[in-house]
């Protein structure tokens, strides 16, 4: 049986794209810190991580790309999780009940419309993910409290949804990485994540995005990391697609020439979206 680290608990998101995207009966190995997921990776302690990498409303985890290289992991797959937010409480609680309310900080954000019209005057408390904030509630058997969560850590946990999909924006995604310690073959791939840093000059940056174009490479995502211990220095990070396998090898072969300096964290088979 495969063991994939997440950051969190039973219950979680990061739990819900492991079941999804392994399809298969899995051992989930709970962790407090995407530092521990990566530590647990390359200590052989597990075989794969789930790691979130960005969502469609709050943006990307900078540090987590960090991690990704510092660890030197491979990015084997990804999977995109619909975000759908509840109002979670225990049996025989209702809202005028409600006086506080627990989440993580990023759920708290996404619901803030639907609390501030039903809740503005709950306090609102964050911790370190959604499972654990409906763990707490459950088990301290809160009166007049809630959590925010998906409908699986209710489940789990044992509480009720007062009410479903209160999140603002209806179509949130969060995408998350599948993490090795070895990457897969190239071939059968359409999709790559690759890191590089250009030189401080005129038209650095723009030559080498310039290469994807002409190569007939969809360049779908780029975000610049900034690098630590050096002022106003970044590394580029950039997802990439390609239909034909021969214009990404001849792209990467020419970026070499153009970029100081080039990793590949990952091919692999592009995650679909499936907008509900």
């Amino acid at each position: 049986m495969k063991r994939i680290a997440i950051q969190g608990i039973a219950g979680s998101f990061h739990e819900d794209a492991a079941l999804k995207y392994f399809d298969e009966e899995v051992e989930v190995v709970e962790s407090k810190t995407f530092t521990t997921v990566c530590d647990l990776v390359d200590s052989d302690k597990v075989d794969f991580a789930v790691m979130a990498i960005e969502n469609s409303i709050a943006g990307s985890l900078l540090k987590n790309y960090q991690l990704i290289r510092d660890y030197h992991l491979r990015i084997i797959g990804e999977i995109f999780i619909h975000i759908q937010m509840n109002l979670l409480v225990n049996e025989g609680v209702k809202a005028a009940d409600i006086k506080h309310i627990y989440s993580h900080p990023v759920a708290l954000q996404q619901c803030m419309e639907y609390i501030e019209s039903n809740f503005p005057g709950a306090r609102l408390y964050e911790s370190l993910d959604t499972a654990a904030s409906s763990k707490k509630v459950a088990e301290e058997k809160l009166k007049d409290a809630a959590s925010i969560g998906n409908l699986r850590s209710g489940e789990l946990y044992g509480l009720k949804a007062l009410e479903t999909g209160i999140e603002t924006n209806k179509r949130n995604y969060t995408r998350f990485l599948v993490l090795s310690k070895h990457g897969n073959p190239t071939a059968g791939t359409n999709k790559a994540s690759i890191c590089f840093e250009v030189g401080h000059f005129h038209g650095a940056l723009a030559s080498v995005l310039n290469i994807f174009a002409e190569n007939r490479i969809n360049l779908n995502k780029i975000q610049s990391v900034p690098i630590l211990g050096k002022p106003n220095e970044y590394t580029i990070h950039v997802d990439i697609e390609w239909e034909k396998p021969e214009n990404y090898d001849r792209a990467i072969h020419q970026v070499l020439k153009s970029a100081s300096s080039l990793s590949i964290l990952g091919e692999y088979k592009r995650g679909e979206i499936n907008f509900q």
